[in-house]
C-alpha cells in the first residue's frame, strides 16, 4: 500500500482505567519515535473522544508532549487524560450529517489516522467510521485500541487496564480478609465488585489460589444464575466451622430469570446505551443475609478505586497498555484499517504474548465471558486453573514518582 502522509488524531472514551494513559503514551511515543521520515506529521488529542472532536475540541499532541518525562508520568497518571465521553455513533444512514461533519473535521486538520482508545461500544464506532471513511472515498486508516477493566472484549487475550484492577481486587480482598479475621463474633461480609455481564474482575479476587494465599469464601460471577437457597446453604455451612464469612459478587450477578440481584433492592437505572446501570447488590443480599441468619452483616463496594487506583497498578498490565500502543501506530503506518490492536498470549509459564490485530467488525458489540473451566461446579467460586491463568497479568510493581509524598499526574 501507498505511504499515507498526514496528521493523525486520537482519543479516549467510555470508563478510565490505571492504564489508559499508558495506552495513549504508547500511541505518542510511536508517533514521536517515527516523527522524523514517518507518515505522520503531528498526533491530535480529542479532548472528550468523539463528541468533543465534533466540537473541534483537539489538543497538539505533539507540542505538549515534546518533553519526553511528562509522557513516562502520563504512563502512571490514571484516569482518562483526555477526558471520555458515552457517545455512540449513530448508524450512518440515520445520522449522516454527523459523520459528514466529522470527514470536514478531518480534512481542516489533515487528519488521515485515526486511534480510537476505548472497549466495545468504542470498538463500535471504530467500526462505522471504518465504514464511512471508505463509503466516501477519503483515505484514513482507522484504529481500534483496547481498554476496558471489564476484559469482556472477545479476540484478545486479556484488555490493557483489566491486570492493573486485578491486582486492585486481589490486593483489597486479602487485606480485607485479614481485616475480617480479629474477631470470634459470627459475621458475613460482603463486597461488591465491578462486572455487569463478565464476571473477569470478580474472578480476580481468587487469584492467590494459584500461590495458596487466601481468597474469599464465596465467590459470585453473572455467567452463572444465583440461587439464594444455595447461597444461604453455603453460608450456613461455612459459619459453623469459622466465625467469618467473606463472599465477592459481581455487580451484575441475576437470579435464573434474568432478574439482576441489585433489581429485587429496587435499585438499577440505565445509561444512554441502554445498559443496566447497577450498584447495591452486596446492600442487597446484606439485608437478606441479616434476615435469615440474624448475624452482624456488612456489605462493602469497591467502586472507582477498582479503575483508578494507579498506585498499585500491575507493570505488566503498564508496559502492555504502551506496547500495544505504540504497535497500533506501526500497523496504521504499514496500511492497516478497520482494526483492533490484540493481545495473543504465547505461553503462561514463562508468561510470554505477542501483539497483533483483528478486524474490529468482529469484535464490535460482543462479550467475551469467563470460561467454563474457570468456575467451579457448584458456581460458588473461581478454579485453581483460573488463579494460574491471571496470575501472570498482574505480576510487577512500578516505579512511581511521587511529588509532596503523591504519585505525580500529567493534566493535559
Amino acid at each position: 500500500m501507498s505511504k499515507l502522509i498526514g496528521n493523525a488524531i486520537v482519543g479516549q472514551s467510555g470508563g478510565p482505567t490505571a492504564a489508559i494513559n499508558a495506552t495513549l503514551a504508547g500511541v505518542i511515543r510511536g508517533v514521536l519515535e517515527n516523527a522524523h521520515g514517518g507518515s505522520i506529521k503531528t498526533l491530535y488529542g480529542m479532548r472528550n473522544g468523539v463528541e468533543g472532536l465534533l466540537k473541534e475540541n483537539i489538543v497538539n499532541l505533539s507540542e505538549f508532549f515534546s518533553d519526553m518525562d511528562n509522557i513516562s508520568i502520563l504512563e502512571q497518571t490514571p484516569a482518562a487524560a483526555l477526558g471520555s465521553c458515552r457517545k455512540k455513533l449513530p448508524k450512518i444512514d440515520e445520522g449522516r450529517e454527523t459523520y459528514e461533519k466529522l470527514i470536514e473535521i478531518f480534512q481542516k486538520y489533515d487528519i488521515r489516522y485515526f486511534f480510537y482508545i476505548g472497549g466495545n461500544d468504542s470498538m463500535d464506532t471504530v467500526a462505522k467510521l471504518s465504514e464511512y471513511t471508505k463509503e466516501c472515498d477519503y483515505e484514513m486508516r482507522v484504529i481500534g485500541v483496547p481498554k476496558t477493566i471489564d476484559n469482556d472484549l472477545v479476540g484478545t487475550d486479556h484488555t490493557p487496564g483489566f491486570a492493573s484492577a486485578a491486582k486492585y481486587i486481589a490486593t483489597t480482598m486479602t487485606e480485607i480478609i485479614r481485616d475480617c479475621a480479629v474477631y470470634t463474633t459470627k459475621a458475613v461480609t460482603v463486597v461488591e465488585i465491578m462486572g455487569r455481564d463478565a464476571g473477569w474482575l470478580t474472578a480476580s479476587a481468587g487469584i492467590p489460589k494459584a500461590f495458596g494465599g487466601e481468597v474469599p469464601d464465596l465467590i459470585y460471577l453473572p455467567e452463572r444464575a444465583f440461587n439464594k437457597d444455595e447461597f444461604f446453604a453455603d453460608l450456613k455451612v461455612i459459619l459453623e466451622v469459622k466465625p467469618n464469612v467473606v463472599v465477592a459478587v459481581s455487580e451484575g450477578i441475576r437470579f435464573a430469570d434474568g432478574t439482576y440481584v441489585c433489581e429485587g433492592f429496587g435499585i438499577a437505572s440505565t445509561d444512554v446505551f441502554g445498559h443496566k446501570q447497577l450498584s447495591g447488590t452486596a446492600k442487597a443480599l446484606e439485608v437478606a443475609i441479616k434476615n435469615e441468619f440474624g448475624c452482624k452483616v456488612r456489605s462493602i463496594e469497591l467502586n472507582l478505586p477498582q479503575r483508578c487506583a494507579s498506585h498499585i497498578a500491575s507493570k505488566t498490565d503498564i508496559e502492555e497498555s504502551v506496547l500495544v500502543g505504540k504497535a497500533a501506530v506501526k500497523a496504521a503506518s504499514e496500511g492497516v484499517t478497520r482494526q483492533m490492536m490484540t493481545i495473543e498470549r504465547v505461553s503462561t509459564n514463562p508468561y510470554k504474548v505477542d501483539v497483533s490485530h483483528r478486524d474490529v467488525s468482529e469484535i464490535a458489540n460482543k462479550v467475551k465471558h469467563v470460561s467454563d473451566e474457570f468456575i467451579n461446579e457448584r458456581g460458588n467460586s473461581v478454579t485453581d486453573e483460573c488463579a494460574r491463568y491471571l496470575l501472570p497479568l498482574i505480576q510487577g510493581e512500578l516505579d512511581v514518582k511521587y511529588e509532596n509524598g503523591i504519585p505525580k499526574h500529567v493534566i493535559i
